[in-house]
């Protein structure tokens, strides 16, 4: 049976930086913690919403598309399916379109072929996650030989929302303040050697936690709102998710969580104080430590369903991964989300 490798990657960050501290300030009322320190964001990036230059969902897509194209061996009219993940999908602006699919027109702006398979998907902010299991097990079914998945994510709209909306010390709104815009693509193929292959990859959903975090039209205006309960987001029964799944998936197959050798692990950047927990739960669980956190939610916060893949292509861009790194991938969505991507990497590079 074939196995997937990620073949090339590409991402996009709007040029316009927010600071939290900037954010906060133009609260009615400002929070009874430190939101910087909290959630270790210090700043993020706002797409670029002047007419001439405007930067919707579909921009932001493009552009991490393109980017990833050209460092690719496949030209567009080489792929036999094109994903869309994203949560926003503006185009022409501000205006949401969920048909005609956002892949199908992807497909013709970069001219792909006619009979490209193209659709959307979406699953909160384990959107490209969701992207890359289908096409992995696509991959290995005989389904398609290479793809792309891509997601472009025009979110901080739910941030502005939040700084006209917020008017006590805690809110459900806070973690908006977080978000940031960005867009990110990779290709996915046939792994030839172990070296350069995605071992496996698993999703799962608790909706018991559901509730939690919910995106939607604000109550109190016309923009778009989320509304997150993070004192009950942030606790050990949630991140069990993670843990209890992927501690039963390994010792279906014999395996222990120490004969992985993981050299890093990526979680979803949704704030500095919870991931730390995250992983002591982990290394109770597994018994054995975790591997060094790669993050990049300081100076991006979180990009939603992009947050691996701007991860993955920060650090590549910097050289900070030898050839045949073994990462961990640890989702965490709305829904709730979860699960685990394992892979080794050794020819992508930014």
């Amino acid at each position: 049976m074939p196995q997937s490798r990620f073949e090339s990657i590409g991402a996009y960050l709007p040029e316009n930086r927010v600071t939290t501290a900037e954010l906060v300030a133009r609260l009615k009322e400002a929070p009874e913690f430190d939101l910087e320190r909290i959630t270790g964001v210090k700043e993020r990036r706002f797409r670029d919403t002047r007419p001439e230059s405007r930067e919707d969902s579909f921009a932001l897509a493009m552009k991490a598309v393109e980017d990833c194209l050209s460092r690719s061996s496949y030209a567009a009219g080489d792929l036999d399916i094109i994903i869309s993940t994203s949560i926003t999908r503006s185009m022409h602006g501000t205006k949401m379109y969920m048909e005609p699919s956002f892949a199908g027109a992807i497909g013709r702006a970069i001219g792909a072929r006619e009979d490209v398979i193209a659709f959307d998907l979406s699953n909160a902010c384990a959107g490209m996650m969701s992207g890359v299991y289908i096409l992995d097990r696509m991959i290995r079914s005989g389904a398609v030989k290479r793809g792309i998945v891509v997601s472009g994510e025009a979110i901080t709209p739910i941030a502005e929302t939040a700084v006209h909306e917020i008017a006590s010390k805690y809110d459900l709104q806070f973690a908006s303040l977080t978000v940031g815009d960005s867009g990110a693509a990779v290709v996915l193929d046939e792994a030839v050697d172990d070296n350069d292959k995605i071992h496996y990859i698993e999703l799962t959903t608790a909706s018991e936690f559901s509730h939690l975090c919910l995106g939607m039209p604000s109550d109190k205006s016309n923009g778009v709102a989320l509304y997150t309960d993070n004192r009950k987001m942030h606790n050990e029964a949630r991140f069990l998710l993670w843990t209890d799944t992927q501690r039963n998936f390994m010792e279906a197959r014999g395996i222990t969580f120490a004969d992985e050798g993981f050299d890093y692990i990526i979680h979803h950047q949704f704030g500095a104080a919870a991931i730390p927990f995250m992983n002591a739960i982990a290394e109770r669980e597994f018994g054995h430590p975790m591997p060094p956190d790669l993050n990049v939610i300081e100076k991006y916060g979180n990009t939603s369903s992009t947050s691996h893949f701007i991860v993955l292509h920060d650090q590549l861009s910097q050289q900070n991964l030898a050839a045949g790194s073994k990462i961990l991938m640890i989702p965490a969505a709305s829904g709730v989300v979860g699960g685990f991507l394992s892979t080794t990497i050794s020819s992508l590079k930014v």
